[in-house]
């Protein structure tokens, strides 16, 4: 794994949190720049700058044997979109630069999936079942993305048809390429076997991920046949969690037995993350709380935040603990728990903001600045693990966990 590659994943999320941190500065102090326009840059770089750039690079270290040059050269003609977004949309918003370079990634991602479709080798039946299936869905929500310009030309950006399109990309990103592809390299470390449970598990998890996506359609076109497949979609996920738990229990404690705490700790943090977003979406089975929710801002923002940082961010910053590109130093300790605990103190005040929003009690005194406060937490902590990772010196990439035909992905 190139530990270049591997800074520059980190290095987005950094630039991601921070455009975080300067939104939440908007209601502290007044600030001479386009909210909207930063919000399209913080929400594109944290997605497609860490998330499907770390995801790439797992991708080829764990499941690439021959490590041909086109992944590196496709690796920065990506991260050159991603810069060109990152330099485009705080101004601009979306336009005529910024919507280049977002086509741009999509095409990239496009030869990205037919890469690793032709090249990817593994002997699980599992990892590759999974590892499809992400990509699948990866190319499947870009055709939100194609919609967009269609519906501006003939509803408009107020139209339910524009919001949808929007809500179907981050669907498909969040809960079928992002989820499924970290699971897929949870299950290459646990080393599973193929089983009747893997494959109950895996149609679980894709009926589950298509059904689920009535609940935002719901919000945006009410009919109450979306509440039904919702709630199919939820009671499967219910049973995937059984099943995941299930299998993944006895093998699990090898796979950490011998690792850092800090290792654990972001283990345990990731999969209690993902219980409480599987809870969370149940509560969707019952309509007064999906109003409540689409309703109220600081829910979407909590529950969006819980996957991306506690779930996939979780588990991506639990692979790279793995390797030999961190030492365990107490900057990484500090690192770590910052990250951790602001993530905490964020998801915490959102939901108690947004609970006394829905009964009418107003705000907590001074509610943004704490707010603003807490999140300082999440730069900080991805900025000491960044420092880690510069300071670690005679990295050595990992030869246990692959073959010994594995290259260094350069």
């Amino acid at each position: 794994m190139s530990k270049k590659h591997v800074l520059i994943c980190l290095l987005n999320f950094f630039i991601a949190a921070v455009l975080g941190l300067a939104l939440r500065y908007f209601f502290v102090q007044p600030v001479d720049l386009d909210y909207r326009f930063l919000t399209h840059a913080h929400s594109h770089i944290a997605m497609l700058g860490w998330v499907y750039l770390m995801l790439f690079t797992l991708i080829v270290h764990y499941f690439v044997l021959e490590k041909k040059p086109v992944y590196n050269k496709l690796f920065w003609v990506t991260q050159f979109s991603v810069f060109g977004m990152l330099f485009s949309f705080p101004f601009q918003g979306y336009a005529v630069v910024s919507i280049t370079f977002s086509t741009l990634h999509i095409f990239c991602s496009y030869y990205f999936a037919y890469l690793t479709f032709k090249y990817h080798k593994t002997e699980s039946v599992v990892t590759s079942y999974l590892l499809k299936a992400s990509l699948v869905f990866m190319l499947l929500s870009t055709v939100g993305v194609w919609c967009l310009g269609p519906a501006v030309a003939t509803v408009g950006q107020a139209s339910a048809f524009y919001q949808i399109a929007i809500q179907f990309f981050l669907h498909f990103q969040f809960n079928g390429w992002f989820l499924i592809a970290v699971i897929a390299v949870l299950f290459h470390k646990l080393k599973l076997k193929d089983s009747k449970q893997f494959q109950l598990f895996f149609k679980l998890l894709i009926v589950s991920t298509v059904f689920t996506f009535a609940w935002p359609v719901h919000w945006l076109a009410p009919h109450n046949s979306l509440l039904w497949i919702n709630g199919f979609g939820v009671l499967l996920q219910i049973g995937l969690l059984f099943y995941f738990y299930k299998f993944v229990k006895p093998v699990f404690g090898v796979l950490i037995k011998n690792q850092l705490s800090i290792v654990k700790l972001m283990y345990g943090f990731a999969l209690l993350c993902l219980v409480l977003k599987i809870v969370l979406q149940s509560t969707s089975l019952f309509p007064e709380v999906s109003n409540m929710v689409f309703q109220n801002r600081n829910f979407i923002i909590g529950f969006i935040h819980l996957t991306m940082l506690g779930v996939i961010s979780g588990f991506l910053f639990a692979f790279l603990l793995q390797t030999d590109l961190i030492e365990q130093t107490k900057l990484l300790t500090f690192g770590i728990v910052s990250f951790v605990l602001g993530f905490i103190l964020t998801e915490v005040i959102l939901a108690i903001q947004g609970v006394l929003f829905y009964f009418g009690q107003g705000l907590i005194s001074n509610y943004y600045l704490i707010l603003f406060l807490s999140s300082i937490l999440l730069p900080l902590g991805i900025g000491c693990f960044i420092l880690n990772i510069l300071k670690t010196k005679n990295y050595v990439a990992k030869t246990i966990e692959a073959p010994q035909s594995f290259t260094t992905f350069k």
